[in-house]
């Protein structure tokens, strides 16, 4: 079981089951930036990758109009669950980013992404939970194409909001979301200890280059991109 924090209500409890990738500090870092950007009613906001949904309600309880996308039936169902206990209204859709939203526009649209940085050898474990956060060896398989494809349905003066880890590479999604056509900072950073997925694959990291041997904490940020025209 894991807990919604919104800061404007007490929290709530939400079902994160195995294999769905339970709310964590990269959560509530996008979650206090979506509130930021001021969700409202009438606002249309698209979540990709809504495992258990806390970011759709959070927005949802805003009174925007969300709709989540999740290529996990496990999450689809979760997330739906998770709106129906906290009596709010969402949209949930199984497929592949934006696939099941083609010909559609939003305001905002959110990303917690797979972005963790894999070795080959944890690479074919697709199938199983690990397909939460493994993102091949650059921890870039799903924030690529999400820097192509999402500038492309977001309306004039839209914004996305991505949540990644500094091992995955900061400036290249902000030179890939500037030549989409995007205006893009960082809009929030942490440093958070490794949690036991990074330190499960400190041995690998390390030899890479990916960490030096005496780094202990992750950077995480939250990239805002804003569509100005």
């Amino acid at each position: 079981m894991a807990f919604l924090v919104d800061p404007t209500r007490p929290p709530g409890p939400l079902m994160a089951p195995p294999g769905v990738y339970a709310p964590q500090a990269d959560t509530f870092l996008l979650a206090r930036a979506l509130y930021r950007e001021g969700p409202a009613p009438g606002m249309e906001v698209l979540d990709l990758g809504t495992g258990t949904g806390t970011l759709a309600i959070c927005a949802a309880r805003k009174g925007a109009r969300v709709t989540a996308v999740d290529i996990a039936w496990r999450a689809v169902l979760t997330a739906r669950l998770n709106a129906l206990r906290s009596r709010q209204r969402l949209t949930v859709h199984r497929g592949d980013l934006l696939e099941p939203v083609r010909g559609r526009s939003f305001d905002l649209i959110i990303s917690n992404p797979p972005y963790v940085p894999t070795p080959p050898s944890r690479q074919s474990a697709g199938h199983s939970r690990e397909r939460a956060w493994n993102a091949g060896l650059d921890g870039r398989a799903i924030l690529d194409r999400i820097c192509a494809d999402a500038p492309r349905v977001l309306r004039p003066g839209g914004v996305l909001l991505i949540a990644q880890s500094g091992l995955s590479g900061t400036d290249e999604t902000l030179d890939r979301l500037a030549g989409s056509g995007l205006r893009a900072t960082v809009g929030d950073r942490a440093y958070i200890p490794f949690g036991p997925v990074l330190r499960s694959r400190l041995p690998w990291l390390r030899e890479s280059g990916r960490i030096a041997a005496c780094e202990e904490n992750e950077e995480l940020v939250v990239i805002r991109a804003e569509r100005t025209c």
